[in-house]
Parts: structure tokens; C-alpha cells; sequence
């Protein structure tokens, strides 16, 4: 029997800096399209677990070791990533340090969770929204979903 197609499978990490006052997050700037702010992520490699890639892909994207804390949610939206379908689990992680861009990453940034950039990608305004309930909650993202779509 034949695989099936699937969607491609990735992860993405907010990574909130805990040595930094009200333990702000870092945002990279893409250097590929689709170009604008996202939070530090990437594919999952065959072999690896999702979690070893958030790991793997912090440490790429802006040379920070991370813990990771929760599991904020799934995104699935077959139109989330204009490439292709993609879903994502986005993890919640803490850190030490002071990020530096690196691989996809043509800048990153400190942000505050009151002052995020206007220009997002991915549906990543969104996984921030959440985020930001989480923080103030602890509740993760809500299940969404559209029945007999």
C-alpha cells in the first residue's frame, strides 16, 4: 500500500527571555519569502521529533538554548503557509542570553507582548494572539476547526 500525501510538518518556538524585565520574546525578520516578522522555527527532519527540531531550529535561527514549557497549539490551516501545506506546533520555551540572527534569520528582535511589528508572516499574528492569552491565561490556543468542511 501506497504512503499517502501528507502536509509537510514543522515547528515553531516563542522563545520568551527570562534574564530580560516582563520576559519578552524574539521575532526573526525572514531572509527568505514569505518575507516579513516570525517567531524562530522550521521543518521537522526525518528522524526527528518535533520537539528536538523546536529545539534545533531556536538554536539555528538565533543561537539560543531553549527549554521548552508548552505545547501552545496546532495550526493547521491548509492556507497558512503559502507554499504548501504546512502545519505547525508551536511550543512555548525560555531562555538565557542575548539572540543573534543566524541561518533563515535575516535579523532578530526583542519584543515586548504589547509591542509586536505590524508586518507578520505565516499566520503568525494569530499564534501571537494566542500567545499573548496564554500568557495572561495560561489557558493554550483554543481547538479550531469548521465542521463538515
Amino acid at each position: 500500500m501506497s504512503r499517502p500525501v501528507t502536509p509537510s510538518l514543522a515547528c515553531d518556538t516563542i522563545i520568551e527571555l527570562i534574564d530580560y524585565p516582563d520576559r519578552p520574546i524574539v521575532l526573526i525578520e525572514r531572509v527568505n519569502p514569505p518575507y516579513g516578522w516570525a517567531i524562530p522555527g522550521g521543518f521537522v527532519d526525518v528522524g526527528e521529533t518535533v520537539e528536538h527540531a523546536a529545539i534545533r531550529e531556536a538554536r539555528e535561527e538565533v543561537s539560543l538554548n531553549v527549554k521548552l514549557i508548552a505545547l501552545l497549539g496546532l495550526y493547521s490551516d491548509p492556507k497558512r503557509d503559502n507554499r504548501g501545506h504546512t502545519v505547525t506546533a508551536v511550543y512555548v520555551a525560555e531562555a538565557n542570553g542575548k539572540p543573534v540572527a543566524a541561518d533563515d534569520a535575516k535579523n532578530c528582535q526583542i519584543f515586548s507582548i504589547d509591542s509586536f511589528p505590524r508586518v507578520l508572516a505565516f499566520d503568525h499574528e494569530q499564534v501571537l494572539i494566542d500567545y499573548v492569552d496564554f500568557r495572561t491565561t495560561g489557558k493554550v490556543a483554543p481547538l479550531r476547526y469548521i465542521a463538515n468542511r
